[in-house]
C-alpha cells in the first residue's frame, strides 16, 4: 500500500498550494414583500411544509408568476434569540455565500422585528436524510449507490472548505448533518440551513481560528466534544461533524446507539477498527460494492475527522483532497471491471445477470492482494503528520 500513501501525500502537498477562488457576486440579494411571501406560500398552506429549519418551518413556494420553485424558511426572531439587527447582519452574510455546493440564496423578507423569511432555490431531490436506510422510519426509497455517496461527500467537503477559507472571515456551519444537505436534480450536494452558523476570525489569520460561546447549538450525535462540553468552536468542530456524516454514509446508521452494545456510531467505528472488524460497519446494501483501496482511504479519512483532540483532525481542505482521491480509486476500479456509466449509478449490470457483478469480482480479486486497512494510516501519508 506504499503507492497509495505516496499518492495521498502528493495530493496533500498540492492542496496546501491551492487558493480558493472568490465567487463573483453578480447581484445583491432580492428583498421580498410580506405580500409576495404570502402569495408564494399560499398563505402558509400546511400542505406546502417540506421540513423544518433551525428556527421555523420551511415551505415550498412559487415566485415570479409561479415560474420558479423556492424553499422559504421562516425565522421567528424572538425564538431564535436573535435581534432585528442581528438578523439583518446574518442576511448580509448569507448574501455573500456563492458556491456550487451551498444552496443558492435568492432573497429575504423582513418587515417587522418578529418574523423574517429566507428564500432559497428549491432542491427537487430533498435532503440526504430522506435517502438513508436506518435514518428514516418511513423509508420508501431505493438506497443511495456507493459512488453517489462518495460524490455527495466530496461536494459537502468542498462547500465546508469554502466556508472555512473562501471568505474574508471564517464561517463555522455548526450543524453539519444529513438533513442539512440538500440534493438538486443532478444529485449535487448543497449545504443548507445557516441559521446556527457563526462567524470566526479572518480566514487568512495565522492566529488560532476559534471562538468560545455559552450558547451551544447544533444536533446531538454530530457535535464535536470540545464544543458540546466547553463551548469551544473552531473549523475542526465542523470537521468532526463531517466525520460523523462519513461514518453514517458508510454504515447507513444513525449517529447514536448502534451495535449490540448500544454505543454511539463514532465509538462503535473506533472499536471495530481497533479490533480489526471494520467491515462490520458497512451498510449491508454496500457489501461487495466498494473497491478495497477506496474503502481503506475512506475509513482513514472518517476516523481521522472524529478524533477527540481537535488539533489532530485534518482541515477540510485536506479532507476534500483525500475524498477526491477515494472517488478516483472507486472510478478506476469500476473502469477496470468494465462497468458502464449506467451501472456505476445503479450498481446493476444487465450483461452479468445471474453471475457475480463486476464490482463483486473487483472486490474479491483486490482483497486477495490488499493489505489490511490498519496498515494504511493518513498520519504517515500526511506531510508532517498533520492529521
Amino acid at each position: 500500500m506504499k503507492g497509495i500513501s505516496e499518492r495521498i501525500s502528493k495530493l496533500l502537498r498540492k492542496s496546501g498550494e491551492r487558493r480558493i477562488d472568490q465567487p463573483h457576486l453578480a447581484l445583491p440579494c432580492r428583498r421580498f414583500s410580506r405580500a409576495e411571501i404570502n402569495i408564494a406560500t399560499n398563505n402558509f398552506d400546511k400542505n406546502l411544509i417540506v421540513g423544518r429549519g433551525s428556527f421555523g418551518n420551511v415551505y415550498k413556494g412559487f415566485i415570479d408568476d409561479r415560474t420558479i420553485s423556492v424553499a422559504i424558511s421562516c425565522v421567528n426572531i424572538n425564538e431564535s434569540m436573535q435581534g432585528f439587527h442581528e438578523f439583518r447582519t446574518e442576511v448580509v452574510l448569507i448574501c455573500q455565500l456563492r458556491h456550487p455546493n451551498l444552496v443558492p440564496f435568492i432573497g429575504y423578507c423582513l418587515e417587522d422585528e418578529r418574523h423574517g423569511f429566507l428564500v432559497y432555490e428549491f432542491m427537487v431531490n430533498d435532503h440526504l436524510a430522506r435517502h438513508l436506510n436506518g435514518t428514516n422510519p418511513d423509508h420508501d426509497r431505493d438506497p443511495v449507490p456507493w459512488k453517489r455517496r462518495l460524490q455527495i461527500c466530496v461536494g459537502v467537503a468542498r462547500g465546508l472548505h469554502y466556508l472555512h477559507t473562501g471568505l474574508k472571515h471564517t464561517i463555522f456551519h455548526c450543524d453539519v448533518k444529513p438533513s442539512n444537505i440538500l440534493l438538486d436534480e443532478k444529485w449535487e450536494a448543497k449545504l443548507s440551513d445557516f441559521g446556527l452558523s457563526k462567524m470566526g476570525p479572518p480566514s487568512l489569520s495565522k492566529a488560532l481560528t476559534r471562538i468560545e460561546t455559552n450558547r451551544i447549538v447544533g444536533t446531538y450525535g454530530y457535535m464535536a466534544p470540545e464544543y458540546a462540553m466547553n463551548g469551544v468552536l473552531t473549523d475542526k468542530s465542523d470537521v468532526y461533524s463531517f466525520g460523523v456524516l462519513l461514518l453514517q454514509l458508510l454504515s447507513g446508521r444513525k449517529p447514536t446507539h448502534v451495535g449490540e452494545e448500544q454505543m454511539d456510531l463514532v465509538r462503535w467505528a473506533r472499536k471495530c477498527k481497533r479490533e480489526g472488524n471494520i467491515n462490520e460497519i458497512i451498510d449491508l446494501y454496500l457489501m461487495g460494492k466498494i473497491a478495497p483501496e477506496c474503502f481503506m482511504v475512506y475509513v482513514e479519512i472518517a476516523t481521522s475527522c472524529v478524533r477527540n483532540r481537535a488539533e489532530r483532525r485534518p482541515t477540510m481542505g485536506e479532507v476534500q483532497v483525500c475524498l477526491e482521491h477515494a472517488l478516483e480509486l472507486q472510478e478506476s476500479a469500476d473502469a477496470a471491471a468494465g462497468v458502464c456509466n449506467y451501472c456505476v449509478d445503479e450498481y446493476t449490470c444487465n450483461a452479468s445477470s445471474g453471475d457475480a457483478s463486476p464490482i463483486d469480482m473487483v472486490w474479491e480479486t483486490a482483497s486477495e492482494n490488499t493489505t489490511s486497512a490498519e496498515e494504511l494510516s493518513l498520519e504517515t501519508a500526511m506531510p508532517n503528520g498533520q492529521i
